[in-house]
């Protein structure tokens, strides 16, 4: 039943952007954007003037004025999203009614075309030859008359025999498409009757709770669930019929999706845009309540859209994949694990706690300090426990999505959108040089005045530290330049926006990136490492 969740899964996507689209948050960041994008058309066009230079000036401040606020309310946008994680599906019904994925047969009614109107009948009167009048008619009028009257009488024969042929063949096309028509009809009726009766023997193995419909059901309710892009939204599900247990291994976000900057600063004096780092205990508090609000969430759909009582008992394990900045590895620690039975949780009233504190009432184990990835006992071994049944892996975003992955992309790939995209906002991109800090580009702002030589770093890496961002002052140094700019998919540590301090150095995280690619570009892309 791939096809149903395909489709259940493009209209959940659509009435989630939707709702988004007409959030206040949305509305705001969309006018501050056309604001600053308002402002930098007028400091362009003052430009093309040199006697209005000062114009110029004040109106690329204000450019920039906005360009900070908008990337604010991005932030502020998204900590709205992380906030609302939990409360947004509390709005959705998350049953899935399988009898709605069943197809009417809906066929045109036949449409014979110019073959339903019979070829118009030669007349007599059109060929009856006019009498003769004057001399003619004095002078041999009969025998002429005679010989027009056999020549009109041999066309007006042809004539009919060539339309009674016509007529035949009208006919016969006629029946001919009228056979087609009720044989593509009968087709198109045995499928619609073949896709209806599989939705039939779909919906009944769900209610017998065979495990791998029961599984595949489920997997349907949470790949309804729309996350932001930048969620794994990968998971694995076991069905235990005989106990009526239901576990779930689910892929949590790395804690890059929390904005590790709290504010943008412009500074007009020393024209730079300074990003002021969030504090690291604010940090690990947001993330752990993501994945607070993830596991109850994912606990809550499941139960909500169990009408026939197929689950007594959730197990949920939430892991992460990720890079161990200590180490440079990829680990998949399990940061939550949690156990409840279905008429506990039915109680709680989700809309009123404090994620946290309910994830502990039910008796999980929540790591205290999932930024440092330390993992949690996990209350279900998954792979055990679900080897005595049935288990199936869900990855959502690779079924049915194909926004490219920046983690997979290969190195040619990776610098050619990266070119690409600081290409659309403005820069003149030179050739790249790879290094041991990834790859580096040597690019041009031709703006007058405030432009001039900028330097590119671009790392896939683990997050960057401190000493990227010496190597890229000192590079931008070295150049001559005015600016240098560090891209880094895994992460910018809070000790690189210290060094950063003062210096006209711009750092572009991995959920930066996303969003630039989705503004600029009209790429929307997603970062899921790969082991």
């Amino acid at each position: 039943m791939g096809i149903i969740r395909d489709m259940q899964r493009v209209h959940a996507t659509q009435a989630f952007a939707d709702q988004r689209a007409n959030t206040a948050a949305a509305q705001q960041r969309d006018l501050i954007r056309r604001n600053a994008d308002l402002a930098i058309a007028a400091a362009q066009q003052a430009a093309a003037d040199a006697d209005r230079k000062r114009e110029h000036q004040r109106l690329y401040h204000e450019a920039k004025t906005a360009d900070a606020a908008v990337a604010n309310a991005e932030i502020r946008a998204r900590l709205s999203d992380l906030d609302a994680l939990l409360l947004s599906t509390l709005d959705v019904d998350d049953h899935i009614d399988l009898q709605v994925f069943k197809k009417p047969v809906v066929a045109p009614p036949f449409d014979p075309g110019p073959l339903a109107r019979p070829l118009p009948e030669p007349r007599w009167d059109s060929y009856v030859p006019p009498q003769p009048r004057g001399v003619g008619k004095i002078i041999g009028g009969d025998r002429l008359r005679q010989q027009q009257n056999a020549s009109a009488l041999r066309a007006f024969e042809d004539a009919r025999a060539r339309w009674s042929e016509a007529e035949e063949r009208r006919k016969a096309q006629l029946e001919a498409r009228r056979r087609a028509y009720e044989e593509s009809l009968r087709k198109h009726e045995a499928k619609v009757a073949a896709y209806n009766a599989e939705v039939d023997r779909f919906a009944k193995a769900v209610a017998d709770a065979d495990p791998a419909s029961v599984v595949e059901y489920f997997a349907m309710v949470l790949g309804n669930s729309v996350y932001p892009d930048d969620f794994p939204q990968h998971f694995r599900l076991a069905y235990l019929p005989k106990q009526r247990h239901l576990l779930i291994e689910y892929h949590l976000p790395p804690v890059e999706v929390v904005p590790h900057v709290k504010d943008y600063r412009y500074d007009r004096f020393r024209d730079d845009l300074t990003a002021v780092p969030r504090d690291e205990t604010e940090i690990r508090r947001r993330y752990v309540e993501v994945i607070a609000r993830v596991t109850l969430r994912t606990i809550h759909e499941v139960i909500e859209a169990d009408r026939g009582g197929l689950v007594r008992q959730v197990s949920f394990n939430g892991i992460v994949d990720t890079i161990d900045r200590r180490t440079g590895r990829f680990v998949r620690p399990c940061l939550v694990s949690i156990q409840t039975e279905r008429d506990t949780f039915a109680a709680i009233k989700l809309r009123r706690v404090d994620p946290v504190a309910c994830v502990k009432h039910l008796e999980g184990a929540l790591s205290a300090q999932p930024d440092e990835l330390t993992a949690v006992p996990e209350k279900i071994d998954f792979d055990r426990d679900a080897d005595r049944d049935f288990t199936e892996e869900f990855n959502v975003l690779a079924e049915i999505d194909e926004r490219p992955n920046l983690v997979a992309l290969t190195d040619t790939q990776w610098e050619q959108q990266l070119a690409d995209l600081f290409g659309i906002m403005g820069l003149q991109m030179g050739a790249p040089a790879r290094g041991e800090l990834g790859t580096r580009w040597l690019a041009t702002d031709p703006r007058p005045i405030f432009g001039g030589p900028v330097v590119i770093f671009a790392n896939r890496g683990a997050a960057s530290g401190a000493a990227a961002v010496h190597a890229l002052a000192g590079a931008v140094t070295a150049a001559g330049a005015t600016k240098g700019i560090l891209v880094s998919l895994g992460g910018i540590e809070p000790a690189a926006y210290e060094a950063v301090a003062g210096r006209p150095l711009e750092l572009i995280d991995g959920p930066a990136l996303v969003t630039l690619l989705s503004n600029y570009c009209r790429v929307k892309a997603r970062i899921e490492l790969t082991a």
